[in-house]
């Protein structure tokens, strides 16, 4: 299958700027469209409509930057700034709601440990995760287990 419609969720990082341009890359290649998504967690406390402007320039800024990264590629991306309660079931909701055929997420490298720590033993009685154990975020598992369509995960080489 072939990705012609995607959507994007964009939080700001290099892993997330090089999906955008791989999904630009891929959509102009089978003539279709690309979604770029910021989505603002609304706390429980507020309303889901409240005024967040630190958050929405941070968001509009964010697109800024998805809709250069495009224009590195000649694709035109539609940006959109959203605000829910979850951003997972938000991304999720979405690509249903605009019928995509996928998402391409980037995804940050997680560590397990820090630098030069050993396994340690939490006090949940667990032990630690074993170093260069590769964890997802809550938001990529959720995208992962619900998405409609096909996800395809972007990460970048972890920093030296």
């Amino acid at each position: 299958m072939t990705l012609s419609n995607i959507l994007v969720p964009v939080d700001g990082s290099d892993a997330s700027m090089e999906a955008v341009y791989r999904a630009c890359t891929t959509a102009k290649r089978n003539k279709g469209k690309v979604y770029v998504v910021y989505v603002i967690e609304v706390h429980r406390s507020l309303p889901l409509d409240a005024d967040l402007r630190p958050e929405a320039v941070k968001g509009e800024e964010i697109l800024n930057r998805a809709e250069q990264r495009a224009e590195e590629v000649d694709f035109p991306v539609e940006g959109e700034l959203l605000q829910a309660r979850d951003a997972a079931h938000a991304i999720v909701d979405e690509a249903i709601e605009r019928g995509v055929d996928g998402i391409i997420l980037g995804v940050g490298y997680k560590r397990s440990l820090a630098e030069g720590a050993g396994l340690a033993w939490p006090r949940g009685g667990k032990p630690a995760p074993l170093p260069g154990e590769f964890r997802l975020g809550k938001i990529t598992q959720y995208v992962l287990e619900n998405a409609p369509g096909e996800v395809w995960l972007i990460r970048l080489p972890m920093a030296e």
